[in-house]
């Protein structure tokens, strides 16, 4: 860990999205640092992986009042990480449920407490949608391209605007894309790197801002506790962006695959394919096979300045890229992923 902050033994946590990949990552964390772990997950999620841990579950759904009133009682930090992932078979009322009523009924349950000493918001960088002149910093105006990052942006600025109104002691992290080992959103560009060709849409020169999720729960946990965090807005991403194409060379090397060639297409038509995979198979409940938010991936900038996190939260990253890329693709090999 890169801490410079310290949370006391002891401290009662509570955490939403314990069973996600970064959940799992920040709950293992702030157990080795001695602290009480709440977790609220639902009926159906699966603790196996959880066995070895001394955890105080809360089943229930992350947006029904009594379960949150329930676990909100007496803790002292927050870390609010639940979200709804894309998938063709959620709806868009479970990511208002997820992302905005949880946020809503948390903030509320908590109105006033005499315990709680921080409530780490876990928003995201997508809200910003592209990045016209990059980079962009945390007053960079919302632009959200779908349903995902509409509903994280509506439950930031409502949970923004109570803060200010109630006094709930709040800083908001807008987290870059997550990667490390046991990831399965970039894996497919992973799985690309293996390939002699490699495709690039548009211009190939987009810019993309990365987080190891090492670094990123570090972060929550440096956001929970130093005292110049309270009320700022947090973009967590690595000192730079990376070019898209570098990111592939390096995990590309890693992998033995030196050689790879990069080939050039426009991305209009990518785009039309995608909003017609997108329009038949939503509707019958069916993973598209291509999605606009795919397409986005490598053609739109996500290019960020994270001075502030920096320069005011005294964050110092534990994982380079390059290095984080290469031990990513060296897990994904040894798990016969790759």
């Amino acid at each position: 860990m890169s801490l410079s902050v310290a949370i006391p033994k002891g401290s009662l946590v509570l955490i939403t999205g314990a069973t996600g990949y970064t959940g799992q990552f920040l709950t293992r964390k702030l157990l080795a640092l001695g602290c009480r772990v709440r977790a609220i997950a639902r009926s159906s999620s699966d603790l196996s992986p959880f066995e070895d841990l001394s955890i105080d579950w809360f089943r229930g759904d992350v947006f029904n009042r009594d379960t949150v009133a329930a676990a909100t009682q007496g803790v002292e930090y927050v870390f609010h990480v639940a979200a709804a992932y894309r998938e063709a078979k959620i709806g868009e009322d479970t990511y208002e449920k997820v992302h905005v009523q949880s946020t809503r009924l948390l903030a509320e349950a908590l109105q006033g407490s005499q315990t709680l000493k921080r409530f780490v918001h876990v928003s995201t960088v997508g809200v910003h949608g592209h990045i016209d002149e990059p980079p962009a910093d945390e007053n960079y105006r919302f632009n959200p391209g779908d349903v995902y990052q509409r509903t994280k942006a509506q439950a930031e600025i409502w949970i923004r605007e109570f803060s200010a109104r109630n006094d709930l002691p709040l800083t908001v992290v807008r987290p870059a894309a997550i990667y490390g080992p046991g990831d399965r959103r970039l894996l497919k560009l992973f799985k690309m790197a293996k390939r002699p060709l490699f495709p690039v849409f548009g211009s190939g020169q987009g810019l993309y801002h990365l987080i190891h999720v090492e670094d990123l729960t570090d972060i929550f946990i440096t956001a929970a506790l130093h005292p110049k965090a309270l009320g700022e807005i947090v973009i967590a991403g690595n000192a730079e962006p990376s070019r898209l194409q570098d990111i592939v060379s390096i995990i590309a090397n890693e992998l033995g695959n030196s050689g790879i060639r990069f080939i050039r297409f426009p991305a209009w038509p990518l785009f039309i394919a995608a909003s017609l995979c997108e329009a038949i198979c939503r509707p019958l409940s069916i993973e598209p096979p291509l999605y606009r938010r795919r397409v986005a991936f490598f053609t739109k900038d996500r290019a960020f300045n994270t001075r502030k996190l920096r320069e005011i939260l005294e964050y110092r990253y534990s994982v380079e890229v390059e290095e984080g890329l290469r031990s990513t693709a060296r897990w994904y090999r040894q798990q016969g992923w790759l």
